[in-house]
């Protein structure tokens, strides 16, 4: 995704991308998959000067082992580009809003203490790479911040050196979801192994700008770092049992419903607390937040086993049939 754009579509591209960082959207994301526009219009239509419905259409068509929540990431800023050639005059096709159609909602995987301490004994036993002289340090870490903190997984990885402060534990978290800037408070556990990882790192790397730095000091991309999952996941032999195979993001859902699970076996009062939670996690709205509530069948033994003795205590059992 390095090489430059080449296209005729090149200037109506970099327009876009540098239109929504001007306005301060990172526009990472998105801008690769203009990228990969660009890449797939030179490839298929290198004569091509408009952005014809054909031409959309094409790139529109879902591939054999594309998700559909992908396919609409992909969809999104080739939808974007149009609109911004039309607003600059220039006739172009807009793929329609219906597509790729409704979006399923993704079942989450709660980790299981289980698979916590096995994946995270896995990770710690990460080989030394002379070619990646930090990866060892970093891996262990990283995942235990990631999880620890309930952080996405660009906050976790775009953290620089700069927005971790090591005296108090906060994390500064820049322009995440909705463009928006929050702290974080890490444990006092998450603290010291910080602490104990940047004294090793910065003598191998004592000029990076990441905290989780690659080879060059710049933050790994989300691939890297779902293939690290996925090696050391399999390390563990563990099935994942019923329901979705388990992602890099579900370490943020689970630290979501144990939270509240926590909560709840301490008798404290969710509507109270759900809005630290939802600030913490930065939800741009408390919905985002009581998703955890209703959806993840985890969350239910713990509200049913507090629900029962609480009604026990109201409505006295009876030893007749009630009907």
């Amino acid at each position: 995704m390095n090489a430059p754009l080449a296209g005729h579509f090149t200037p109506y591209i970099e327009g876009l991308i540098e239109q929504k960082r001007s306005l301060g959207c990172p526009y990472y994301r998105s801008a690769q998959f203009l990228k990969t526009f660009d890449t797939f219009c030179r490839e298929h239509y290198p004569d091509e000067t408009r952005l014809t419905q054909k031409l959309a259409m094409h790139w529109a068509e879902k591939r054999d082992s594309e998700q559909v929540t992908g396919l609409a990431r992909r969809l999104c800023p080739v939808r974007e580009l149009a609109k911004y050639m039309n607003r600059l005059g220039r006739e172009a096709y807009v793929i329609p809003p219906g597509l790729p159609g409704k979006l399923p909602r993704h079942a989450p995987h709660i980790f299981t203490d289980q698979e916590l301490r096995a994946f995270f004994a896995e990770i710690d036993r990460c080989p030394v790479r002379s070619r990646y002289p930090a990866r060892h340090l970093v891996i262990p870490v990283f995942f235990r911040v990631l999880y620890g903190c309930g952080l996405r997984l660009s906050e976790a990885r775009r953290l620089q050196v700069a927005d971790v402060d090591l005296a108090t534990g906060k994390l500064v978290i820049r322009q995440s979801k909705g463009h928006k800037d929050r702290t974080v408070m890490m444990s006092e556990e998450a603290l010291k192994l910080c602490q104990a990882y940047q004294a090793k790192v910065s003598g191998l790397a004592p000029r990076r700008v990441s905290f989780f730095p690659n080879p060059d000091g710049q933050p790994y991309d989300d691939c890297t770092i779902d293939r690290w999952f996925h090696l050391f996941w399999d390390k563990t032999g563990l099935a994942h049992g019923r329901g979705n195979p388990p992602r890099v993001y579900d370490f943020r859902h689970t630290f979501a419903v144990k939270r509240l699970n926590l909560w709840v076996q301490e008798g404290h009062d969710l509507q109270a607390c759900l809005p630290y939670l939802s600030l913490y996690m930065g939800h741009a709205q408390l919905t985002e937040t009581d998703y955890y509530l209703h959806l993840v069948p985890e969350f239910f033994p713990v509200v049913r086993e507090k629900s029962r003795a609480h009604w026990a205590r109201v409505i006295p059992e009876v030893d007749h049939d009630p009907r």
